[in-house]
Parts: C-alpha cells; sequence; structure tokens
C-alpha cells in the first residue's frame, strides 16, 4: 500500500472491503493528473487504500470550521456555550462597531453561516469576498453566506465562554480519545490576527491519516471504540441540511451536506453524504450508507497548487463507481 497508515488498520485488498480494486485504480490514475497530494479511504473503519502524503501535515484552512462545531457541541452539552445566547448578551464587538440589529444574532446563527453580520473580516479566499453581501443587508438568521465574520467570531466566543484554548481543547477532547497520532496542538495550531476585525484566524495543520480519524468519529455518530466523544444527538443535528448552498448542496453548523445528490459537479454521492471542506481541494467526506470516510490533501504551501471543485468531482465520481452496488 503506498503510504503510511500508522495505527489504521488494512483491508488486505479493495475486494474485501466490497470495492472494486479495477476501478480505485483508476480513480488513483486520475489523481495523478492533478495536484492531489494524499487520497485515503476508509471503509468500515479499515483503510481500503492511502496514496500519497497521508503523514504530512498540511494546512487543514476551513476543516477548522468543522473541527471547532464539534468542539462547540460539547461545551453546549456541558453548558458552557448557550446556541441561544446573541452576541449583545456575550458583549461581542468588532472593530467598526456592531449595530444593535446585527448584535441580535444568536451563537446559533453564527454556527449555521446566518447572521448577517457583514462586518469586515479576513483570511477569506477570493471567492469568500466575492459573495458577501454589503453591510447590513440582512437581519440576523435570515440569510445564509458563507462568512469568515460569523466563523472567526466563534472562535472568540468559544474562548471566551470556555476558556479553553481551541487547538489544546480540540487535542485534549477529540484528538487525543480518538487516536490522533500526528496533531501537537502548541506546534501545529495557530492563531493568526487580522487588521479589520478583533476575532483571529485559527487555522492547524494535520495529516491525512488524522482527518480521517476525525471522519470517523463523525460516521461512528460521535463514538470511538464505544465510548462517546460528542454529545448524543450533535452530530445528526450539525450535518442537517439547514440552508440551501446551491450546487454546492446544503450547508449545517459548519459542515456542508449533500442535498438530493447534489455536492460537486460530474457526480452524485449517496444520500446523507456531508463534508468538512477546505481552500485548494482539501476535503473529509463521510458517506454513512457506504460506511467509508475519504480525506483528500493538497499541497496548498505551494503556490498554484490546487484541485478544484469540478476536479474532485471527477475523482469523485470514479471512486463512486468503484463503490459496491446497494
Amino acid at each position: 500500500m503506498n503510504g503510511e497508515t500508522g495505527g489504521w488498520p488494512c483491508w488486505a485488498s479493495p475486494a474485501d472491503a466490497g470495492w472494486s480494486a479495477a476501478g480505485i485504480g483508476e480513480a488513483i490514475a486520475y489523481s495523478r493528473t492533478i495536484d492531489t497530494a494524499a487520497l485515503m479511504l476508509v471503509v468500515g473503519g479499515r483503510v481500503v487504500f492511502a496514496e500519497g502524503r497521508v503523514a504530512d501535515r498540511f494546512n487543514i484552512h476551513s476543516i477548522r470550521k468543522s473541527l471547532l462545531s464539534a468542539l462547540i457541541g460539547i461545551h453546549e452539552a456541558e453548558g458552557r456555550i448557550d446556541l441561544e445566547a446573541t452576541l449583545a448578551a456575550l458583549g461581542i464587538d468588532d472593530r467598526q462597531g456592531l449595530t444593535e440589529r446585527e448584535k441580535l444574532a444568536t451563537v446559533l446563527d453564527l454556527l449555521c453561516a446566518r447572521s448577517g453580520v457583514y462586518h469586515p473580516s479576513g483570511y477569506e479566499s477570493p471567492w469568500m469576498l466575492s459573495i458577501k453581501p454589503a453591510r447590513h443587508s440582512a437581519g440576523p438568521g435570515t440569510t445564509w453566506c458563507y462568512n469568515n465574520w460569523d466563523f472567526n467570531a466563534l472562535g472568540t466566543i468559544f474562548r471566551q465562554c470556555t476558556g479553553a484554548d481551541i487547538h489544546a481543547d480540540f487535542h485534549a477532547r477529540i484528538g487525543a480519545p480518538i487516536g490522533m497520532e500526528d496533531y501537537s496542538p502548541g506546534e501545529h495550531g495557530s492563531y493568526i490576527d487580522l487588521p479589520d476585525s478583533l476575532h483571529p484566524a485559527y487555522p492547524s495543520r494535520m495529516t491525512a491519516r488524522d482527518l480521517a480519524r476525525f471522519g470517523q468519529l463523525f460516521l461512528e455518530n460521535g463514538c470511538h471504540a464505544g465510548r462517546r466523544i460528542l454529545p448524543e444527538g450533535w452530530v445528526e443535528a450539525s450535518t442537517a441540511p439547514v440552508s440551501e448552498a446551491g450546487h454546492s448542496g446544503a450547508y449545517g453548523y459548519m459542515w456542508w451536506v449533500a442535498r438530493a445528490g447534489i455536492f460537486y459537479p460530474h457526480a452524485r454521492v449517496p444520500d446523507g453524504t456531508y463534508a468538512a471542506k477546505g481552500a485548494g481541494g482539501h476535503v473529509v467526506l463521510v458517506m454513512p450508507t457506504l460506511d467509508a470516510v475519504l480525506v483528500h490533501r493538497v499541497d496548498t504551501d505551494q503556490p498554484g497548487r490546487e484541485v478544484t471543485r469540478g476536479q474532485f468531482g471527477r475523482l469523485l465520481r470514479l471512486l463512486l463507481k468503484a463503490a459496491p452496488r446497494a
């Protein structure tokens, strides 16, 4: 098997997992023609294949948001975070000042990217900047927009309400319990202060084989080795299609969710599929009907490296052709 799978158990062959070796070979061959750096498929908690640099730590980009969502679920259940608390009640503001209407947005509004707060933020891709509406153009909870102000402010809210560091708390409550082997919060998690906003970004660097463990935690409904890590019901709630997201499907609590098979161009995904995604082509794709987790990484440390949505969709279509037939 090409790739360092670490502590993961492995299938002897794709056929043993019910997948087509020839079909997987076709998908891997295509991945070598694009900027895929690592590709890993886990089925039934065992690795079917691991291709490329699965043991290398890359920036996870916006996958950070799905990690924070999981942490928020834990602290909400333990009473430290109130999803109905407003920005006003929490004392959240920003450099240009938020209006009274903007401060009516709740923690849940931010989790769902529906705050209506379009204050300048930062750590945004050109696409994110292009879709950001005019300030004050929508009220809290009324409109979905993939908006880094919401996601970064949630980082501030998390630290304020819990007194915990995002990266250290993720490692203690999720990473270590599920067996992540490559992540050290002090070394691989950081904060980026932004000139236009009080609320920093909180990027991390992780390996494909560790991100697969995070996906597996969600596939197993928040449990690992029989131990509950996430509160009961949180996985279901956070991966529900709260907001319509056009040709990207739908959006939940900082998770992308397939809608009627719509998720990526060129591919129709199984019902119930959802993903954590990061700029440049980083994906942790969870397909419950196939008992599968797919992780895709790109070396975005190198300028110009990217796997587009269309390219990933073609890759996904090839992999799904290799999947067991229902």
